[in-house]
């Protein structure tokens, strides 16, 4: 599976109901069974499989230090946030999905898939999603 940016989110970030540097944007774990549908899955509520174990919490991780830059040499917008860490835990992910929280799956709108390609794992170690130096997601 490739990373995926939900079509839904291509529509809220045009209309302004996604800001990504203003808005609470929170990322969270899901096992290999989770089937990413950019098409249908719009809000939180369409995600299945997230991850449970010792050192996680249900919704993820707040992302710290949001930025969103233009790259003029590129011609794109970059988003981009501080590594998430989730220490002392025990779980095991194979992608993470990057979502506006609004404190309801309902209206917690998608932003998109990252794939990891391979099951990442910790026992009793911290679990960290280091993102890419282009950052977690751009348009271009």
């Amino acid at each position: 599976m490739a990373d995926v940016i939900y079509n839904s989110f291509k529509q809220d970030v045009m209309n302004g109901g996604i800001d990504l540097d203003t808005d609470t944007v929170k990322v969270a774990l899901v096992t290999s069974s989770y089937t990413p549908d950019q098409d249908a899955h719009d809000n939180f509520d369409d995600i299945t499989n997230e991850v449970t174990g010792t050192g996680y919490s249900a919704g993820g991780a707040t992302l710290s230090n949001k930025a969103v830059t233009k790259d003029n040499t590129n011609n794109r917008g970059v988003f981009d946030a501080d590594d998430v860490a989730w220490s002392s835990s025990t779980i095991t992910a194979r992608g993470a999905v990057i979502y506006k929280s609004t404190g309801t799956a309902s209206t917690s709108k998608l932003i998109c898939y990252k794939d990891f390609s391979t099951d990442k794992s910790s026992v009793s170690d911290t679990f960290t999603i280091q993102w890419s130096a282009d950052g977690i997601l751009y348009l271009g």
